[in-house]
């Protein structure tokens, strides 16, 4: 059963409209103003919105900008309600990212249809995001995929091969097909501070296609992969017309920023022995290989002291007290994860 938030400070219509919908099957939740409504709104993340224009504490464009602007309810469809029929109204709430509006009053069944359009549309989005995250970019997604299958833009890069180098001008996308890739910036005395590691269906150089900066990092693949090149104007132009995918890649942004921040915190007060157990734990799943149940980390010992922030000595050292204590096994450049929960346990 879906969930619907009414915000509306009209009592009559407020209860009116709750009382339409929760016949026709769905759970209702009201809000009398924009502020309890914003407050509602993220803290039951309901399946869509509805939301009167003109209102005290708060207007609808306001809730719609505060809404809008936070990754956790980005994507929920937006349906305005108001009482003011003007087509400028009605274009200033589709240009702040509103999906439908009606003019009060209204019928039910005009009501119901859009509802019914906007969950429709948006449980496919989300059908859409479930293969994003398993398979690449959707089939849904013609635009970008026209892009996408022109064999022009399939790169196949060599173990060490360049992707783009620190302050290339951001043109692309990246999409990992097969393979691995990190990113590192290099330090002025020369040294390389290993930024990330990419695996398969990972995407890579988004954040410098949204500020217009050139990209911060140097990409390298650490082994064969193919990797899809998505022109930048294509995935702009694309990503301008489709809010939920808009929202997919600001949560990615604000889930990265929040990833360095956890990372400076770690580098500023774990200890190496725990810094180093973390990288291990953040770098299984990019290893992972269904149906085998110990996860081999093949990296070089310098790669891995850059993302522990330490000398490659202390490393192999933390390495031989992980080994000892039954965490890993190693074999050559492959480090052998044998207890994973062990690894997370880990505080000192």
């Amino acid at each position: 059963m879906k969930n619907i938030l009414i915000i509306e400070d009209d009592l009559v219509m407020r209860e009116n409209t709750q009382e339409m919908l929760e016949l026709a099957g769905f759970n209702v939740e009201v809000a009398e103003n924009g502020k309890i409504g914003v407050l509602s709104a993220k803290r039951a993340l309901p399946d869509l919105i509805i939301c009167d224009i003109m209102m005290p504490e708060l207007d609808g464009y306001g809730v719609l900008h505060i809404l809008s602007s936070a990754p956790q309810t980005s994507a929920i469809p937006f349906i305005f309600l108001s009482a003011k029929a003007e087509k400028s109204e009605m274009r200033k709430g589709m240009e702040l990212g509103a999906d439908d509006y009606l003019s009060k009053p209204f019928e039910e069944s005009d009501l119901l249809a859009a509802i019914d359009a906007r969950l429709t549309k948006s449980s496919s989005i989300r059908k859409s995001f479930l293969k994003l995250d398993e398979e690449g970019l959707s089939e849904d997604y013609s635009g970008i995929m026209k892009s996408l299958s022109d064999s022009k833009k399939n790169s196949l890069f060599k173990k060490k091969e360049i992707v783009f180098h620190e302050q290339d001008v951001a043109q692309f996308l990246f999409h990992i097909k097969s393979g691995k890739v990190k990113t590192y910036r290099t330090h002025s005395d020369g040294k390389e501070y290993i930024t990330e590691i990419y695996s398969a269906g990972d995407f890579f150089g988004v954040n410098s296609l949204f500020d217009e900066s050139p990209y911060s990092d140097t990409a390298i693949s650490m082994e064969d992969s193919v990797i899809k090149k998505i022109p930048k104007v294509v995935f702009l132009e694309f990503l301008g017309r489709n809010r939920d995918l808009s929202a997919h890649f600001i949560k990615k942004l604000s889930n990265n920023i929040e990833q360095r921040e956890q990372q400076l915190i770690s580098m500023a007060y774990d200890t190496v022995r725990k810094r180093t157990a973390s990288v291990l734990v953040s770098l299984e799943p990019k290893f992972k290989v269904q149906d085998i149940e110990h996860t081999e980390v093949k990296i070089t010992r310098e790669d891995l002291a850059s993302l522990a922030g330490t000398a490659i000595e202390t490393v192999i050292r933390c390495l031989r007290h992980l080994k000892s204590d039954g965490f890993i096994e190693t074999s050559g450049r492959k480090i052998i994860i044998l207890n994973l929960d062990g690894l997370k346990s880990i505080e000192s």
